[in-house]
C-alpha cells in the first residue's frame, strides 16, 4: 500500500520534532564538568618519602612496626645491636676512673710538694738567724783578739762559723728553690691529670651517643612504606632500616593546560576527590604552580588543544583534615584535583567537604 504525498510530510515533520526534542534534551542534560569557574586534572597522592637509616653501623637488632603502620616522631622504630659499644662504654668509664685517681694522687703530691716548701722556707729562715748570730760573734772577737781578750783560735773559729752558716743558708735557699719547681710539676701533673678526667669523659660521652644512636627513632608522624633491612643483617653506616611516608604532607599533583594554570595562584583553595572515597570531599591548598611548561599533550581531540602547553599544580591536603583520616588515606591513591579559576565563584554543594569527625 503506497503513503500519499501528505501522508508522507506529515512523517517527515514528526521524525523531525523527536529528533529536535532528543538533541534539546541531550543539551539541556549533557555533561558540562565542573563548569568554565573550575578546573581539574587526574593526579595521584603523593608524600615525602623519608629513607629511615642508622647513623650507626652494626646487626640490626630489632624492627618495631610493620609495613603499613603508622608511626609518631620519636616513636622508636628500630634497634642496633650496641654489645661492641657496650663494651666500649665500659672502657671508658673505667679511664675516667683511672684519671681521676691520678689527679687525686697529682693533688696529694702537690700539697706535699707545698709542705716542703714551707719547711725549706723555715729551714732559710733558721740559717739566716744562724748566719747573723755568727757575724756578730766573729765582729766581737776581731775586736777583742788585739787587746788579748780573745785567744786567735776563738777567732779562727768563730771566722769558720760564719762560712758555715753561709754555706748553711746557701744549702737552705737552694732546697727552697726545689720545693718551688717541684711544686710547678706537680701543678703540671694535675693540670695533666684533670685534662685526662675530661678527655675520657668526652671519650665515654662520645660512645654514648653512638649507643643512643643505635635506637633509631621517627623523624616525623608518617606511614611505614615497606621494610628495607630485617633484623639480622649487618648495615653499614647509613644503612637503610624502611621507608617512611610524611602522612601530613600528602599532596596531589596534576597537569592544567596553560591557560588554566595562569589563573591559579599558591594558596588558592583546591578540592580532591578520591576514587576510593568517592563520598568524601578532601580539602587542599594549592602549594605549587609551575613556570614552565612539562609538555604537551600526547592524545588531543583538536588542533587547537595540540598547541596547549601543560603546567604542573600541586594541591596540599589540610593536614588537621589528614589528622582526623589517617588510615583512610595512602599514598598513590587516584583521584581528581579541582581549582577554581574565578575566586569569586562560590564552592558547588558537590565540591563541599564535611568537618573533620
Amino acid at each position: 500500500m503506497r503513503m500519499s504525498g501528505s501522508r508522507l510530510a506529515l512523517v517527515a515533520v514528526v521524525l523531525v520534532a523527536a529528533l529536535a526534542a532528543v538533541a534539546a534534551g541531550w543539551y539541556v542534560l549533557r555533561p558540562t564538568g565542573p563548569g568554565d569557574a573550575l578546573a581539574q586534572g587526574n593526579g595521584r597522592l603523593e608524600a615525602i618519602e623519608i629513607d629511615v637509616a642508622t647513623r650507626q653501623g652494626g646487626r640490626l637488632a630489632q624492627v618495631l612496626p610493620g609495613e603499613g603502620a603508622t608511626v609518631h616522631s620519636g616513636e622508636v622504630l628500630a634497634r642496633m645491636d650496641t654489645t661492641p659499644l657496650d663494651a666500649q662504654l665500659a672502657e671508658a668509664q673505667a679511664q675516667i676512673e683511672r684519671a681521676r685517681n691520678a689527679l687525686a694522687t697529682a693533688g696529694t703530691q702537690l700539697s706535699l710538694r707545698e709542705s716542703e716548701l714551707a719547711v725549706a722556707q723555715a729551714g732559710v729562715v733558721q740559717r739566716r738567724s744562724d748566719l747573723t748570730a755568727a757575724e756578730t760573734r766573729y765582729a766581737r772577737s776581731k775586736a777583742l783578739v788585739g787587746m788579748g781578750g780573745v785567744a786567735q783560735q776563738q777567732l779562727d773559729d768563730d771566722r769558720a762559723r760564719v762560712d758555715s752558716s753561709r754555706g748553711a743558708l746557701s744549702a737552705a735557699q737552694s732546697q727552697v728553690a726545689a720545693a718551688r719547681a717541684a711544686i710547678a710539676a706537680a701543678r703540671s701533673q694535675q693540670v695533666e691529670a684533670a685534662s685526662a678526667v675530661r678527655a675520657a669523659q668526652a671519650a665515654a660521652r662520645r660512645v654514648q651517643v653512638e649507643i643512643d644512636d643505635c635506637t633509631v627513632r621517627a623523624p616525623v608522624d608518617g606511614q611505614v612504606q615497606y621494610l628495607i633491612s630485617r633484623p639480622g643483617e649487618v648495615l653499614p653506616a647509613g644503612g637503610k632500616i624502611l621507608s617512611l611516608l610524611q602522612i601530613d604532607s600528602l599532596y596531589m599533583a596534576f597537569f592544567l593546560p596553560e591557560g588554566d594554570s595562569g589563573k591559579v595562584a599558591i594558596g588558592d583553595a583546591a578540592r580532591i576527590v578520591l576514587d576510593a572515597l568517592p563520598g568524601q570531599v578532601v580539602p587542599a591548598t594549592v602549594s605549587y604552580v609551575s613556570s614552565i611548561a612539562q609538555f604537551t599533550p600526547k592524545t588531543v581531540e583538536t588542533a587547537n588543544e595540540r598547541q596547549k602547553l601543560m603546567f604542573r599544580v600541586k594541591a596540599r591536603i589540610d593536614p588537621v583534615w589528614a589528622a582526623a583520616r589517617l588510615p583512610e588515606l595512602k599514598s598513590g591513591m587516584p583521584g581528581v584535583a579541582y581549582v577554581r579559576l574565578d575566586r569569586a565563584t562560590a564552592w558547588p554543594a558537590a565540591l563541599q567537604p564535611a568537618p573533620p569527625k
